[in-house]
């Protein structure tokens, strides 16, 4: 193998673990938005777990980030919680940095 085969072949698998990294970052913020949301909507226990795996699950979809938004800012609207789209987008932003630190610490 070459010298250009062994760079092309090192970027690959870094590009690949990145992707995996930052996969896990956003499905792990999904999980801490929607546990911070469930809190917001008096959800607990179990119910508040369910309510965190719905928003994981929802970033397999496209757009994922905005359907995660969405579905919080409609839930928060039907519970009369009074978050901002701006407030839940600089949640999920606090909570991606918080996830990414978490992943890096191997938590």
């Amino acid at each position: 193998m070459s010298t250009f085969d062994q760079r092309e072949d090192s970027f690959e698998k870094r590009f690949v673990h990145e992707e995996e990294l930052q996969f896990r970052a956003q499905a792990r913020r999904n999980k801490l938005l929607g546990l911070w949301a469930a809190e917001k909507l008096g959800k607990t226990g179990a119910e508040a777990q369910a309510y965190a795996d719905a928003l994981v699950a929802a970033e397999v979809a496209a757009d994922a980030d905005e359907r995660v938004v969405a579905l919080v800012k409609k839930d928060f609207e039907a519970a009369g919680v009074n978050q901002s789209e701006h407030q839940i987008r600089r949640t999920m932003d606090e909570m991606l940095t918080k996830a990414k630190a978490e992943i890096k610490s191997g938590q």
